[in-house]
């Protein structure tokens, strides 16, 4: 949780803090509307400010304005209790948003981890490190111990213990032995592999996952702008 997040979440507790006590003391007219005021104005301050200024520069219609009206109306109807709580509510749900959408850019940089930055091409008799998208399907490399795997293919040489954690979540190596068909992402554990590559780096398993999360975000940023309009 960020700093940012922390000092929000301290604003929803004094502010729930604030609205409780209102609520149970026995105060009527003026001196409730005094109790509740600084409760809301702890928690709605900047939606109330972001509202004004948005509208100042011609955007009026988004979630700010909407909570603005729907709080000051409560207010202007004698239920501060009930724009606080609104306030509050809203708040708090931005906050689960915001941490999860921190969550969310957390695990696509962690998948962009998974992208090999080479491969180990044999030609011509040598190994020469080049571009995983140099590879052509077919082609011979070699995968050392402690390397991840760059493309999709199958063992011809050699036996290791594959850590398929990043792709599978599985904490356990799994074996691997000439025959075998590996994905690229997974990092070769104990031994030297050979291997025939299957498909282009482009469809390879890294490649396709990080396109699906790049996508799932594109298709993300579009619902959240519908949804605000």
């Amino acid at each position: 949780m960020t700093r940012k997040q922390k000092k929000m979440l301290v604003r929803i507790a004094v502010s729930a803090v604030l609205l409780i006590a209102a609520v149970l003391v026995p105060y009527q007219g003026l001196w409730r509307f005094a109790l509740f005021l600084p409760a809301y104005f702890v928690i709605g301050w900047d939606v109330l400010w972001r509202a004004i200024r948005n509208i100042a520069h011609g955007q009026v219609f988004d979630e700010n304005f909407l909570m603005s009206v729907a709080t000051v109306g409560a207010v202007a109807l004698g239920d501060m209790g009930e724009a606080v709580a609104v306030m509050v509510f809203y708040q708090l749900g931005a906050l689960f948003e915001e941490y999860a959408v921190g969550r969310s850019r957390g695990s696509i940089a962690a998948l962009m981890d998974l992208r090999p930055d080479k491969a180990e091409l044999e030609r011509d008799g040598e190994v020469v490190s080049v571009e995983p998208e140099e590879v052509a399907p077919g082609s011979v490399i070699v995968v050392r111990p402690g390397e991840r795997v760059p493309i999709d293919g199958v063992v011809i040489e050699g036996e290791s213990a594959l850590d398929t954690s990043a792709l599978t979540g599985e904490s356990l190596p799994r074996p691997c032995a000439p025959g075998d068909e590996i994905s690229s992402g997974c990092v070769s554990l104990t031994g030297l592999l050979r291997v025939r590559t299957t498909r282009p780096f482009g469809e390879s398993a890294v490649s396709r996952i990080l396109e699906l999360a790049q996508q799932a975000s594109a298709r993300k940023s579009r619902s959240e702008r519908f949804i605000t309009r």
